[in-house]
């Protein structure tokens, strides 16, 4: 019992009143919610955006463009969120970042002009932008404790917050006003910032060292390697993000207007592809720790060629949506360790950096896809989601010498 005494008296002087392991599982818990969390406000959002059309009266065009004021937010603010990570920390830059997206969700239903509506997604997006970025940041640092690759977990989080979050929209829709509902999330936002917060904040994660350091006094050829690395994981989750957007916004419409699937069969193959990623993502960590993650990504984008090319050109709308859920599968861990790799090579400011270049594929998708629509037909159009990912698959294996940190 001495023995055991003087361990735990030990434990206690390095690390505080826990020791390691509970202290890790509670920061890897409340970075859970937080992913969680995130998906849920955003799926919210997204299943209220009719009713707030009708309420701005914005036409389709008018829309879109105000629409397009979230990714621009998202896209401008993920730099600056990386700069506050490394002076403020990552779990205090997530926190407050979760803060400000709960509050920001409120605004859409008070606009009623599309010019309004527009600058309010601005703010929402730098929210939305800062989160993703923070998020991910504290994320690497816990991989980096734990010594395991853990991502692909908080990613299956952030996709089940997302079906939680458009489900629970869909029933509430009928009964609660667009006003009514998003104070309802901004209210549950708040809460679990508020819980998670402290959990993350309490018992913070040193920050991840750069393992390839891009500072000033260490050479431009190390330096430039490193910015180099960064920038081919961002180009890996860009290719991933293209077919995310892709599939969202014109998968359901392959199914009804090119096979001729009706509503329910046009609306189940984007379920499958959403829940085919969920399971991805859930069995992600074991696949990296068996397999590595240059082996991971180079399997998951040949995995996604092979289903996108069925799920284009395939005759029928059930091999459709079985070759959309097979896609599912490829695409559902590429984007985590893409970031999760940007982080370990450059801090925070890599994981912002490839989020800003993978989020560009998520603005990217969507139009390239409808402007080859009206070139080559749809089903040739989302035949790119299958180039893109087949793509990913060989910057991975041309690169798979430099993928850094473990396995």
């Amino acid at each position: 019992m001495p023995t055991l005494n003087k361990i735990r008296r030990a434990l206690t002087k390095e690390h505080g009143s826990l020791p390691a392991e509970p202290r890790l599982a509670r920061t890897r818990i409340a970075l859970t919610a937080f992913f969680a969390m995130d998906g849920f406000l955003f799926a919210g959002w997204v299943v209220r955006i009719p009713a707030i059309k009708a309420q701005t009266g914005a036409g389709a065009g008018t829309l879109g463009l105000a629409l397009l004021g979230v990714s621009a937010g998202a896209v401008a603010f993920m730099m600056i969120a990386g700069r506050l990570c490394r002076r403020f920390g990552s779990p205090a830059v997530t926190a407050a970042a979760a803060a400000a997206l709960s509050l920001s969700i409120v605004l859409p239903p008070l606009t009623r002009s599309a010019t309004a509506l527009g600058l309010v997604l601005l703010l929402f997006g730098a929210a939305y932008g800062a989160l993703n970025v923070a998020m991910n940041s504290a994320a690497v640092a816990l991989i980096d404790a734990l010594r395991r690759p853990v991502m692909p977990g908080f990613h299956a989080a952030f996709s089940l917050g997302g079906m939680l979050g458009a489900g629970l929209g869909g029933l509430l829709a009928g009964s609660l006003s667009a006003t009514v509902h998003l104070l309802l999330l901004a209210a549950a936002g708040l809460l679990v910032t508020v819980v998670a917060g402290r959990a993350l904040c309490g018992h913070p994660v040193p920050a991840v060292p750069e393992r390839l350091p891009a500072a000033e006094g260490l050479g431009s050829v190390r330096a430039g390697r490193a910015r180099r690395l960064v920038l081919v994981f961002g180009l890996i989750a860009l290719c991933t993000a293209y077919g995310e957007g892709a599939m969202a916004d014109w998968g359901a419409l392959h199914l009804s207007q090119d096979l001729g699937a009706g509503p329910g069969t046009a609306a189940a193959g984007y379920a499958v592809f959403a829940l085919a990623m969920t399971v991805g993502r859930l069995s992600g960590t074991a696949a990296v720790q068996r397999f590595g993650a240059a082996r991971a990504l180079i399997a998951g984008g040949t995995t996604a060629t092979a289903g996108m090319l069925l799920g284009a050109l395939a005759p029928t709308a059930w091999a459709a949506c079985a070759g959309f859920a097979v896609a599912g599968l490829g695409l559902a861990n590429i984007f985590p360790i893409a970031l999760a790799r940007a982080g370990e090579t450059g801090g925070p400011d890599g994981v912002a950096v490839a989020s800003t270049v993978g989020y560009g594929g998520m603005l990217l998708g969507p139009p390239a896809i409808g402007f080859l629509a009206e070139a080559v037909g749809l089903p040739a159009a989302l035949t790119t989601v299958a180039l893109l990912a087949a793509l990913a698959a060989g910057i991975a294996y041309a690169t798979r010498g430099a993928h850094t940190g473990r396995p």
